[in-house]
């Protein structure tokens, strides 16, 4: 089974920074894209990042891009999250999340092409297991 430990929330003063990790086990890593989203007070869930497992491609939602950077260490099953230059609306519960992705292309003619798999966008129902949260609190 799949299973995904997200840990290293807190408190942290706005323009300050930090490190979530997500421990990840039960899955081949090459065959799966490993993600953030989170949840703030009152909104619904939101897609912030994402890396697939087998060459680090990377996807960043506008509203984290140039703060946060996602990373993942194979050899500890683990996935980063650097945050940086937080702002009070960072403020929300964030989750590990994962999908299995085959990098195959069905092109309408009927063909079929391996590439490269990428993560699916930044959606609640492109993800198809969640972890539990960890909370971010950012005050000003």
């Amino acid at each position: 089974d799949v299973q995904l430990q997200a840990s290293g929330g807190g408190l942290v003063q706005a323009g300050g920074s930090l490190r979530l990790s997500c421990a990840a086990s039960g899955f081949t890593w090459k065959d799966y894209a490993v993600g953030w989203f989170r949840q703030a007070p009152g909104k619904e869930r939101e897609g912030i990042s994402c890396i697939t497992g087998r060459d680090d491609f990377t996807l960043y939602a506008d509203s984290v891009k140039d703060r946060f950077t996602i990373s993942s260490d194979h050899a500890k099953n683990t996935v980063y999250l650097q945050m940086n230059s937080l702002k009070p609306e960072d403020t929300a519960v964030y989750y590990c999340v994962a999908v299995a992705v085959s990098g195959l292309i069905f092109r309408p003619d009927g063909t079929i092409v391996a590439a490269a798999p990428k993560c699916p966008d930044l959606l609640v129902a492109k993800y198809t297991y969640w972890g539990q949260g960890t909370l971010v609190t950012v005050s000003s």
